[in-house]
């Protein structure tokens, strides 16, 4: 029987990363690594993101440092698409894309920007319109 930690887990999980992903995710767990996925659901997700205090969104850009500067880009592109779910704006983006550069290198900058794009392209967000300030 799943623990209230794992059921708030799952939602929240599913609200930042996608009912689908979510699914697909749990539907491909096998004897092998099912336990772990329980594991991430109900540790990950219900016993860090659902402890509350800190929102979605500071959630979102701290896993953007810490993903990059772990050079970990699947799980970064995965976590980039959940800030922008939970409302990183696009100005909010660019800066921690520009820091991500700064305190984790070049390199880790260089990735964080081609991912951003490749995002920004599959979700049809179009950020030559955008001006200095991140509006449009």
């Amino acid at each position: 029987m799943a623990s209230e930690q794992y059921e708030e887990g799952l939602r929240i999980r599913k609200e930042v990363l996608g009912e689908d992903y979510v699914d697909a995710a749990l539907a491909k767990a096998d004897d092998f690594n099912r336990d772990f996925q329980e594991m991430v659901t109900e540790y990950c997700w219900g016993g860090s993101w659902g402890r509350g205090l800190l929102s979605k969104q500071q959630r979102s850009i701290l896993n953007l440092g810490m993903l990059a500067a772990l050079n970990r880009p699947h799980e970064f592109k995965l976590h980039f698409q959940g800030a922008l779910t939970n409302g990183v704006s696009l100005a909010e983006i660019r800066e921690i894309l520009i820091q991500i550069a700064i305190y984790c290198g070049i390199p880790a900058g260089i990735e964080a920007f081609r991912i951003a794009r490749e995002v920004f392209k599959e979700e049809g967000i179009d950020v030559s319109l955008m001006d200095s300030e991140g509006t449009e």
